[in-house]
Formats: C-alpha cells, sequence, structure tokens
C-alpha cells in the first residue's frame, strides 16, 4: 500500500511557505536522523525516497553528508541541487564536481556511488521527468534564478 501522505508531500512541496520553512525542516530532520540512526527521516515519513549524501570536501577533504529527497531511476540515483531555491548551488553538487566518488545511506544501509551531472538533452529528459516526480523544482528553480543541477549517481 502506498504512503497517502506522498501526494500531500507533493502538492505542499510547490507552496513558498514550505520553502520558508527549509531550516527548520531540515533542523528537524537532521535530528530524527540521529535519533533513528538514519532508519527515519521527514521524507521518509511522507513517504518520499530520502537518503544521506556523504561527499568529501572539496576544500577540506573530511566527509560531509546531508538529507536529501531523490528520484529513483532504475538501479540509479537521481539528485536534484535545488538548495530550496536558494540562488546559489548546495554545497554537495560542487563536492560532487569535484569528486564523483561519494556514499549514500538508504535507511541506515550504505552505498558506494560514483555521481556523474547530466548535460545537455539528457538533463532536459530528466528534468521532465523530475517535475513529474516532484513538481515544487519548478518553483525553486523559478525562486533561485537558476538551472538546477541534476546528478545521476550509479552503485558500485
Amino acid at each position: 500500500m502506498r504512503n497517502p501522505l506522498a501526494s500531500l508531500a507533493r502538492t505542499l512541496g510547490a507552496q513558498p511557505r514550505v520553502m520558508a520553512a527549509s531550516r527548520a525542516i531540515i533542523a528537524t530532520d537532521q535530528r530524527l536522523h540521529r535519533w533513528f540512526g538514519g532508519r527515519v527521516s521527514l521524507v521518509g515519513i511522507a513517504g518520499l525516497p530520502s537518503l544521506r549524501l556523504t561527499t568529501t570536501g572539496r576544500r577540506s577533504g573530511l566527509p560531509r553528508s546531508t538529507n536529501l529527497l531523490y528520484y529513483p531511476h532504475g538501479r540509479d540515483i537521481v539528485l536534484t541541487g535545488s538548495n530550496w531555491g536558494r540562488p546559489q548551488n548546495p554545497a554537495w553538487t560542487h563536492n560532487l564536481r569535484a569528486n564523483a566518488s561519494a556514499t549514500v545511506a538508504l535507511r541506515g544501509h550504505e552505498v558506494e556511488v560514483k555521481a556523474r551531472e547530466l548535460q545537455d538533452a539528457e538533463y532536459r529528459r530528466m528534468w521532465a521527468e523530475l517535475l513529474e516526480f516532484w513538481p515544487g523544482y519548478a518553483m525553486e528553480r523559478s525562486a533561485a534564478g537558476r538551472e538546477l543541477p541534476i546528478f545521476l549517481l550509479t552503485p558500485q
């Protein structure tokens, strides 16, 4: 049975007030991750796919982790650098561009991945799929005033 909250989350995700609450949402999600060892997230509670991405900091060389909504694409994972509609790309996008190797934790289970940023026609095709999956990306792209980077992560 599908989680009925997923449809509600997609509707709410296209509302500007949700973007305005991003700091509180991120803080709550981080607490849930800590308390439940990565098995529970706000996105997951809403019936949407979520993961914890760990990249290598491009300047520090240290592990950097963040919880993200993802789009399942066959055995691959698609990430969108929306950064909640902010004008700058999220730090993890810069880290993946500098070092394509990363780790994702799905419900506490870690998987090594290799990232590739999508370009041109491949980007446009995936963008159309992503808008079907998460309509809020259109609002976030408009608010950010930039093209949102899209990465395809392949398990290694």
